[in-house]
């Protein structure tokens, strides 16, 4: 419908005659009403076109029809404020930032286009086997993660990595995944990012499992042989849905490989991510 109405609009421009109203003409609830048919993107562009549209692209009830059903109950959460006293285009805007709660460790933001919530862990948020030694685990600071910085196993006999997290998911069906990678991550003289792959060890041994479980009595299972040095892989542990968007769903979460009879190592660790399924 968006692509449809955009050529729409573009063919009605021109100077308005009594038998061939303008755009400026159309009455700006109507306009608005139209709008709601649209994604955000969209949205803006039209914005662009005169003031009639520029007015009716910030009403509430545009953008109350691209927020989630439980808006109100993540204001609250994230940031302590009372939703009544922002235009729904403001509280738009601050749900699509990257939002951090529970400490900093976790974050959660919303999808521009499809108005879904998604969460992401921090491994700081984790209980990880030996992590503040520095035998086993080295902390480094990276681009490449919503927290700016990455856990790096050098070596271990047993791995153990467990978290949880509370949140009022809206209502839908949800993925969870690790977000890991094989190798170091190290800069080459041209500050090019290269890895190092040498400590690579352990992981074609035995499979890594991971599972979950939910405080509705959902649960999931999965394993696997860690493999492709170099790339994070998100590796999808299994699904959940949530049916009531106001009380907070309880996830517990682990990944382990504790076969003793063989060391592994090379492993990065970055986060633990919640997103729509689809």
């Amino acid at each position: 419908m968006g692509s449809g109405f955009s050529g729409l609009v573009a063919d009605c421009i021109g100077a308005p005659t009594p038998s061939n109203p303008g755009l400026g003409d159309i009455p700006e609830s109507c306009v608005a009403v139209i709008l709601t048919h649209l994604d955000p993107l969209e949205i803006c562009k039209l914005a662009r076109l005169n003031r009639v549209f520029r007015e009716a692209s910030s009403a509430d009830l545009v953008w109350e029809s691209k927020l989630p059903e439980n808006y109100q109950i993540l204001m609250k959460k994230l940031f302590s404020e009372c939703p009544r006293n922002l235009a729904k285009k403001e509280i738009y805007a601050r749900l699509c930032r990257p939002n951090r709660f529970d400490g900093g460790n976790k974050e959660v933001w919303m999808e521009q286009g499809r108005g879904q919530i998604c969460v992401s862990v921090s491994w700081k948020a984790m209980k990880i086997t030996g992590i503040d030694d520095r035998r086993y685990w080295t902390h480094i600071p990276s681009d490449e993660s919503r927290f700016h910085q990455i856990a790096f196993l050098q070596q271990i006999w047993w791995l153990e990595v467990d978290g949880r997290v509370e949140f009022q998911f809206p209502r839908g069906t949800y993925s969870l995944y690790f977000r890991l990678r094989l190798g170091n991550p190290t800069k080459s003289p041209e500050r090019r990012r290269v890895h190092d792959h040498k400590q690579v060890h352990g992981w074609n041994v035995k499979p890594v499992r991971f599972q979950f479980a939910t405080s509705n009595n959902q649960n999931a299972l999965s394993q696997c042989y860690l493999s492709g040095p170099g790339k994070w892989v998100n590796h999808h542990v299994g699904d959940f849905s949530v049916e009531s968007s106001i009380e907070p769903t309880k996830i517990k979460f682990s990944m382990m490989q504790i076969d003793c009879t063989h060391t592994k190592g090379g492993l990065c660790l970055d986060s633990v991510l919640i997103l729509p399924k689809g």
